[in-house]
């Protein structure tokens, strides 16, 4: 797994007046029976883009997802990741909306014409294999950090999951390629 950063992340930061970009996309090859190899799952992550709670919210951490080679199509595919998520408000609560790069924003990879879907789980506790399930643009409301610093540099060294499941049916049907898209989470304060 490898952290991704980069300028475009800084201007969009101060564009949106949010907190804790880390560009990424995910992008692997996929081959055929009687395996499958998803190299990497990369994220966009925004904090809040309302100027007065810019620095109330913020993700760090966040790394790419890699997958490997997938020998049993048979079995759902599940990478989780512990990651940061500081909130500075009365209650430590947060939102956290993801977006795709399918239609509509859904959850989906694509390797010229093929598509293949994948699903995202969000848990407010680090080391977590499963999760809430998040509905592409819909904020997943009620979640509370126990992050005490901004970096999870002090206190605990993560604070939240991110889990990707793709799904043994989805594996076992998709056409072979390359996929990739990219992953936006959006924090809000509570």
């Amino acid at each position: 797994m490898v952290a991704t950063n980069s300028g475009a992340s800084t201007a969009l930061h101060n564009q949106l007046s949010g907190q804790a970009l880390a560009p990424s996309r995910w992008s692997g090859g996929l081959v055929r029976h009687p395996m499958v190899r998803l190299l990497a799952l990369s994220f966009l992550a925004l904090g809040a883009p309302a100027t007065a709670a810019s620095n109330k919210v913020r993700i760090t951490s966040l790394s790419d997802l890699n997958f490997g080679a997938l020998a049993n199509l048979a079995a759902d595919a599940v990478q989780s990741e512990s990651l940061c998520l500081f909130a500075d408000t009365n209650t430590n609560g947060y939102n956290i909306t993801a977006t795709g790069t399918g239609p509509g924003g859904a959850f989906q990879l694509s390797s010229g014409a093929s598509a293949m879907a994948y699903e995202v789980q969000w848990s407010s506790s680090a080391g977590q294999n499963s999760g809430s399930a998040l509905a592409p643009n819909v904020p997943l409301s009620g979640q509370v950090s126990t992050a005490t610093q901004q970096a999870c540099s002090n206190g605990p060294a993560s604070s939240a999951s991110l889990i990707v499941v793709l799904r043994a049916a989805t594996l076992s049907s998709a056409s072979a390629g390359t996929y990739s898209g990219v992953l936006t989470l959006l924090v809000g304060p509570e």
